[in-house]
């Protein structure tokens, strides 16, 4: 790469603001990059919490829901979960994490109480209640998980990108810029060798060419004072 670049001052100049550009975004995409592997740490255990709280949520709502089909039974069960007028509503919305857009995830309609069910009080048991109030639990942590989850993912995909473009100046361009550099500087350093030798030589010989015409002109008056003496 390097031997196609002119080996000029004006060049090196170019070369040397690309240098300084580049280190200064180097050092922008590692702190980002490290910005965003801390808020990713911070995610992933919000992650973990969430999914442990997600299994526990599941486990209650399948032993509340196994617990009245075995005692009301399933007609009962299908009955109250047909009655059901009002279904919950999701709304996406999204906030900014370090420059990555990640979802926030809202939910309404979720939770609700007895008369809001839809099913009469008095036809179904506590055990029907019960199920109700766990698989609404469970619904909201799977909106909590997909929201944290989904916001996860963003950010280690931005931290992948952002190491790329990291790797890519430390590794690849900023090496190129600085073979580049001195390359340049090695050829203008034998170029200014060239000219010092080149002046060295124009003024030897131009020292010699003095002494020669000095050395004529010394011989010229000599004849001449022969030529005097002479006559």
């Amino acid at each position: 790469m390097a031997k196609d670049v002119k080996p000029t001052r004006k060049n090196l100049m170019a070369i040397e603001e690309r240098i300084e550009l580049s280190e200064r975004g180097h050092d922008t995409l590692e702190k980002k990059r490290d910005g965003l592997i801390m808020e990713f740490m911070d995610i992933l255990d919000q992650a973990q919490d969430v999914r442990e709280d997600l299994d526990d949520a599941y486990e209650t709502a399948q032993r509340n829901i196994n617990m009245a089909r075995a005692m009301d039974g399933d007609v009962a069960v299908r009955g109250a979960a047909a009655a059901l007028k009002e279904h919950p509503e999701i709304t996406t919305q999204s906030k900014n994490i370090m420059g990555v857009v990640v979802p926030q995830i809202e939910s309404s309609k979720v939770s609700k109480s007895l008369d809001q069910r839809g099913y009469g009080v008095v036809g179904t048991s506590a055990r029907i209640d019960e199920a109700a109030e766990a698989y609404e639990e469970l619904l909201e942590q799977i909106i909590l998980a997909a929201e944290v989850e989904t916001a996860m993912k963003k950010m280690l995909e931005e931290i992948e990108t952002t190491k790329r473009r990291v790797n890519a100046l430390e590794f690849k361009l900023l090496p190129d810029l600085k073979s580049n550099q001195e390359y340049i500087e090695q050829k203008l350093e034998e170029q200014e060798r060239e000219e010092i030798f080149r002046m060295k030589k124009i003024k030897a010989k131009k020292e010699e060419e003095e002494d020669e015409a000095e050395a004529a002109e010394e011989i010229d008056e000599a004849k001449q004072e022969t030529v005097t003496a002479d006559d």
